[in-house]
């Protein structure tokens, strides 16, 4: 073998080919001025009527929204609201009255509404076992869940932590004059929730009987898996104001109806300044009320309409050839010289 041969089978020269060489053929669009101003038109003519059509879905949502923090607090305690919650020996019944605006179609949904509540917080967020939630050989990890990990007596909680130990405990009961509004309390949770995050074998147990006694109780003769208030409670907010499933109601409720709502006024949002709210509202394609998606496109429709308007004046008074050489910076300072 002569030396250019053991050269050529020795050489780490990788072998040609278009792909490692970059030779691939490649689109190289060139952005002219009509291409520019007609693709902002499209997105205009685009996004402006699919904004309209989302606040047109949204304004046909009804919904009823109702504060009753403040109005079920009792005179005598407006000075000291928290002695009012924490006393066992006060009548925390509260009835509120709510006038349905429009037919509302069934499935009509219950929410309870927080403001001020701040459950991204990260030692908040972080105080939970989610292997304890999950296998009841498991109930034993609880380090992460301090200080609500044992009971005076040692005995692990389950479930542990400050998200479960906080559980909203405000109970609704709905009445159409005399007669009761059922409310269905199932599939209120994520399945997927209930199938993987939540044991079917886990049982709560010393729950709310450590040294600090929080929000709601738990029936420890079910398993997390079907304790669906707990597991809507449990998937943390990423804002302060936030609202979450309660019930469903599965009647129709008329326009100009009368609404009683007879509420236990449970949880103590008095303590860090939070409002509660109780909401009622349909859905549709786009969900609950919320005109944030309609303003959103109507807004980029707009600026995209007025973006092309410009561009289309600036073509039509002040047009240049297509990549005219004079606008380069090294040939502006040649005539300045």
């Amino acid at each position: 073998m002569d030396a250019s041969t053991r050269t050529r089978s020795s050489s780490k020269k990788p072998k040609y080919s278009r792909f490692t060489q970059q030779e691939l053929p490649a689109w190289k669009p060139i952005l002219t001025p009509k291409w520019v101003i007609t693709s902002f038109v499209t997105i205009a003519i685009l996004f402006t009527p699919a904004g309209l059509l989302c606040l047109w879905a949204s304004e046909h949502v009804v919904e009823i929204v109702d504060r009753y923090d403040d109005e079920c607090l009792p005179g005598t305690f407006s000075a000291n609201p928290e002695s009012y919650i924490q006393s066992k020996n006060t009548n925390k019944t509260c009835v509120r009255t709510l006038k349905v605006p429009r037919k509302m179609i069934a499935p009509i949904f219950i929410y309870y509404q927080l403001d001020n509540f701040y459950q991204n917080h990260r030692r908040y967020v972080k105080s939970r076992s989610d292997k304890q939630l999950r296998d009841p050989d498991d109930a034993d990890e609880t380090d992460d869940c301090k200080p609500i990990d044992h009971t005076i007596g040692d005995a692990p909680i389950v479930p542990c932590g400050l998200v479960a130990w906080s559980l909203f405990n405000d109970t609704y009961k709905f009445f159409k004059g005399n007669k009761v509004i059922d409310i269905d309390k199932k599939g209120i949770a994520w399945e997927s929730d209930k199938k993987y995050k939540f044991g079917s074998d886990v049982y709560p147990k010393n729950f709310q009987k450590g040294a600090l006694i929080g929000g709601g109780e738990l029936d420890e003769s079910k398993p997390l898996s079907e304790q669906e208030d707990l597991i809507v409670w449990m998937k943390n907010s990423a804002l302060p104001t936030f609202r979450k499933l309660y019930g469903k109601i599965n009647t129709d409720l008329e326009a100009n109806e009368t609404i009683t709502v007879v509420i236990q006024n449970n949880y103590n949002t008095y303590v860090f300044g939070g409002e509660k709210k109780v909401a009622l509202s349909t859905a549709n394609w786009i969900g609950g009320k919320n005109d944030f998606f309609g303003i959103t496109f109507l807004t980029v429709g707009g600026v995209c309409f007025l973006v092309a308007i410009n561009f289309i004046v600036l073509y039509v008074l002040k047009p240049r050839p297509l990549g005219d050489p004079t606008h380069l910076s090294w040939n502006r300072n040649q005539g300045a010289q």
